[in-house]
């Protein structure tokens, strides 16, 4: 710190106000280069080209495996590190999603399955969320903190779970008891335990006031009673919206938002270039007009500039820590290999009526569903991007090369079957005196200049790379005109790429060109035999696959798939969302969802309709369901003979599937949170009181509760016992359980301990332990859990913890003494402690768990 106080003395007041932007100019007098704050690895190297792209952060929270999560951690800033070095300038300069300042984990609690940007959390409950994020953290940063690989921000504080469209401006009311019980605990392990060198502050308002200049938050709790030393960081125009018009409106001018958000807490200002706020001009005049002093400015610029030199960003090239890592360290076998390992920890088989594993290698394969062949399947969002995505259709193919694997579609995700654009329906021009589109492509991102072929193409169908390839930085532009041969809605896509946008007689009807941010996909309404002006444009977002310009005609049907079905040995349907559908703060004009959140929580209509109907064939069915949230197939439930949750499972997503559905492994995956029935069950989403929420306080019957999850193998849970049956309050309690593997195959469990208090203030049961135990065939173990006094509390009204006096209901076991709605009960054993007196406990505690094992 004391370097940071020397650097920032010598700086003008433009100088420093410069440098309280995300996106921070260089100083080349005091040798300070350029930097931009801003990367993103959620769950991998973000939006900076071929990396390793891990199982979404729900999919990771699935595996219910902290030290997996440190493992894969320690991977992502292994890579952070290499992208780093791939594009460092002379001077030390470093852009946008190529820096050493992680903006990960997200440790919000997934309260509601509406949430659209739920997916990158680590589910509903806040020991699972704190325990994996503290993991995940310590991987990212590393040991030594004068000497971290990364810094990792957790997001976002506080109080931050939706509805997308109104989180500038949303005002959220919690209770003490909700706040402290539910809301806080993740982000204190983070900071207390994980030692998270940053903290980023939400978009929303919390009793008032708007978190980014919040003192309750940002002072008393992150800094007063949890001793935060790191920086505060701003969610991307946050401080703009503490006083625009039509965000918060809680004070008057750009500078005022500016001098509030820093006093209270805020050190760096990530904003976008048309906002006041992120003009360092305004910081200057709010010092100026008093009312911000320099000192507090200062004080913001010491914490970033101590960060920046301990990770080594203003040391020269030969300095920098770190030697080992090359350039070349991302994308490695040996990350694929982790990642493969932690897609196989996170699925999770939700059903099964004895159908998996597959008992023989089945002859013929009928895969159907819009997620079969989907790379967007894979990767969710905030991802990067794989080099050799293993869709599911890819996995299959590869695990049962000897089978005929047919493929159709059958439906797309909210709309009919997609199909290609026949080359019949196009024209290069308005006469259709020519078949096809004018296709352009560019040795750039941008369709900039002349390009570097031009052609007529009978169909929209192109591959990247080919027969020239200019190190994945292309574009390309089809142009021309189209004709339907019905009337009606037609949904357009451009299957196998991300970065694109349709026009349809001028009108934007697709925009996905910046998957950062997209913002609009629809279809459009074309009449039979009228001719339509078409332009599509894309930019090459890494993978080389085949693009194919698709849409699907209202008079499309499944008659294809449910023909496939009727022949095949098995049917494979592939089920679910991407991050197209579902993720943060996008438009999708289709039923069930609204500002990238869902209104339903249902399986889309025309998928449910096709599954249906599979389902009454008779054969045999597996449905994989590929989304970031819960899923709920309806009375079709009962029919399926076996659920798969794939969550969006990475780059080698689909190798995991196919190996899951073969035997090769036994799954070992437990929901992260609740898959309710219908949304009808639960409170309105924009309330934020817990009750009537997560397993903790919901009172109906979950269609799979939360900690459920199936196994090839039979877990015997006996000899429970505890070592004292009467504590008194304050102190902990130490139990016992004799797990045995009964099955001839060897097998990994998550043994799952919770506890319940009586009383008003007390959830119907809280997590209070857990561990994945691999266990051999017929191997048992005694597994030991020292649980502390917290796991014995409950939080009053008031916001204080206590532990008052009576039993105390324990249960070890394979998931929730609950039966899930397809009539499994998980296993395990009950045990009974007595509390004699009552304590009061700090507000958060400690929520380490002590975990011993003795063979």
């Amino acid at each position: 710190m004391q370097q940071a106080r020397a650097l920032v003395a010598q700086m003008t007041l433009a100088e420093k106000a410069s440098q309280l932007q995300h996106e921070s100019p260089a100083i080349p007098r005091l040798q300070v280069p350029a930097y931009n704050w801003w990367s993103e690895g959620l769950h991998g190297v973000a939006r900076a080209d071929i990396a390793t792209v891990f199982p979404q952060a729900i999919g990771l929270a699935a595996t219910w495996d902290t030290p997996l999560a440190k493992r894969v951690g320690d991977v992502v800033s292994t890579e952070f590190r290499a992208k780093f070095l791939n594009t460092v300038g002379a001077d030390g300069s470093s852009g946008i999603y190529r820096g050493l300042t992680v903006w990960s984990p997200n440790v919000n609690i997934f309260r509601d399955p509406r949430w659209g940007r739920g997916q990158e959390t680590f589910g509903e409950d806040p020991l699972l969320t704190s325990r994996m994020g503290v993991a995940f953290i310590q991987g990212l940063q590393g040991p030594d903190a004068n000497q971290p690989r990364v810094s990792a921000a957790v997001k976002h504080l506080a109080v931050h779970s939706g509805p997308e469209a109104d989180r500038h401006k949303e005002d959220v009311h919690v209770s003490p008891r909700d706040l402290v019980d539910t809301y806080l605990p993740a982000f204190h392990a983070a900071v207390t335990e994980g030692r998270a060198e940053s903290v980023m502050c939400a978009y929303n308002a919390v009793d008032g006031v708007p978190a980014c200049a919040n003192p309750p938050l940002l002072q008393h709790y992150l800094r007063d009673q949890w001793k935060f030393q790191g920086h505060v960081v701003s969610d991307c125009g946050a401080v703009a919206d503490i006083h625009m018009d039509w965000a918060h409106k809680h004070v008057k001018t750009p500078e005022e938002a500016v001098a509030l958000a820093v006093r209270a807490g805020t050190d760096l200002i990530c904003d976008f270039g048309s906002n006041p706020t992120a003009q360092p001009a305004t910081t200057v005049a709010a010092v100026q007009k008093g009312l911000l002093s320099e000192a507090e400015l200062d004080r913001a610029l010491h914490r970033l500039f101590d960060v920046r030199l301990r990770l080594g960003l203003l040391a020269p090239a030969g300095q920098r820590p770190f030697p080992e890592i090359t350039a070349r360290d991302f994308d490695t076998p040996a990350h694929r290999a982790l990642n493969l390992e932690t897609a196989r920890r996170s699925l999770v088989l939700l059903k099964n009526d004895g159908l998996l594993p597959l008992r023989a290698a089945p002859k013929r394969i009928a895969v159907i569903g819009p997620n079969a062949d989907s790379v967007d399947a894979l990767v969710g969002n905030y991802n990067g991007t794989p080099s050799k995505p293993v869709t599911l259709l890819a996995g299959l193919k590869a695990r049962y090369p000897r089978a005929r694997i047919d493929f159709v579609e059958g439906t797309g995700w909210v709309a009919p079957p997609l199909e290609d654009v026949p080359a019949a329906s196009l024209c290069a021009d308005a006469a259709c005196s020519r078949a096809g589109l004018n296709f352009e492509r560019f040795a750039n991102l941008k369709l900039e200049g002349s390009p570097t072929s031009s052609a007529v193409t009978q169909q929209g169908v192109f591959k990247w790379g080919w027969p020239e390839r200019y190190d994945r930085k292309e574009s390309a532009r089809w142009s021309g005109f189209l004709r339907a041969s019905e009337s009606g809605e037609h949904v357009l896509r451009l299957k196998g790429n991300n970065g694109y946008r349709i026009w349809i007689d001028g009108e934007l009807v697709v925009d996905l060109w910046d998957i950062a941010w997209p913002t609009a996909k629809r279809g459009a309404t074309l009449k039979a035999g009228q001719t339509y002006a078409v332009r599509v444009e894309a930019m090459q977002t890494g993978w080389e696959g085949e693009q194919r310009l698709q849409w699907s005609r209202p008079g499309a049907n499944d008659e294809a798939a449910l023909a496939a079905a009727r022949e095949a040995d098995v049917v494979v349907f592939a089920s679910g969302l991407t991050w197209e559908l579902e993720g943060e703060e996008m438009t999708v004009m289709a039923p069930g969802f609204a500002g990238g959140d869902r209104t339903r929580i249902d399986l889309p209509a025309p998928q449910l309709a096709l599954l249906e109907r599979l389902a009454s064939l008779g054969r045999p069915l597996v449905v994989v369901n590929f989304s970031g949230s819960p899923m709920a197939f309806g009375g079709v439930t009962q029919k399926l003979p076996a659920i798969v949750q794939a969550w969006y499972p990475g780059g080698e997503g689909g190798q995991a599937v196919a190996e899951l559905l073969a035997g090769d492994f036994s799954p070992s995956g437990r929901l992260p949170l609740t898959f309710y029935r219908s949304a009808d069950q639960l409170p309105p989403f924009k309330d934020y009181g817990m009750q009537g929420r997560t397993y903790r306080w919901f009172k109906g019957e979950a269609e799979f509760p939360f900690g459920h999850g199936l196994s090839y193998a039979h877990f015997g849970y006996t000899q429970a016992k505890l070592q004292r049956s009467r504590v008194s309050a304050g102190q902990g309690a130490q139990l016992s359980v004799l797990l045995k593997n009964d099955s001839p195959r060897d097998a990994a469990e998550v043994v799952q301990v919770y506890a319940r208090r009586t009383g008003a203030m007390a959830p119907e049961r809280t997590l209070v332990a857990f561990q994945r135990v691999a266990l051999r065939a017929g191997e048992s173990r005694r597994l030991s859990f020292a649980l502390d006094a917290k796991a014995l509390s409950v939080v009053q009204a008031d916001g204080r913890r206590v532990v008052e006096p009576g039993p105390v209901a324990l249960w070890v076991g394979g998931g929730q003494p609950v039966t899930a709605g397809t009539g499994v009960r998980a296993p395990g054993q009950k045990l009974l402690l007595q509390v004699s007196g009552r304590a009061e406990l700090p507000a958060f505690g400690r929520t380490v768990m002590h975990l011993e094992t003795r063979e």
